[in-house]
């Protein structure tokens, strides 16, 4: 059998990656956090990437109505170890449980660039040329 050599995740990485990805918002929605920033967030939960050897999950976190991201990816990655251990039974099919890295995700940020971009005057009036 040959290896892939494409730089994309594989199968096994999306899939693992979306279960630990439920079972994450679960835990979170089930409030067994206790921590004050967690608990007065809204946070949700983007994606979640595996590395290749399925050791290490980084979850890419957006808290919505938060006065300052920083502080709730602080306070996530301080109860990292706890939300590992909390997980286990949520992923018991797996060898390893994964260490866990909470990232802010700007995705969201990114799309609301690009789309001021394609409304500002200066691209509508390229665009009305092509059409002419």
């Amino acid at each position: 059998m040959s290896k892939s050599t494409s730089s994309g995740p594989s199968q096994r990485m999306l899939r693992v990656g979306e279960q630990v990805r439920h079972a994450l918002s679960e835990l979170l929605q089930r409030g067994e956090v206790r921590d004050d920033v967690i608990e007065s967030t809204v946070i949700s939960i983007s994606e979640v990437r595996m590395s290749p050897d399925l050791k290490i999950a980084t979850a890419f976190v957006a808290p919505l109505g938060a006065a300052d991201d920083a502080a709730v990816i602080e306070a996530l990655n301080r109860h990292a170890r706890f939300i590992r251990g909390r997980m286990s039974p949520a992923l018991r099919q797996m060898k390893y449980m994964p260490e866990f890295r909470f990232r802010l995700d700007t995705s969201y940020d990114n799309f609301a660039r690009i789309d001021r971009l394609l409304k500002s005057p200066e691209v509508a009036r390229d665009l009305d040329k092509e059409e002419e």
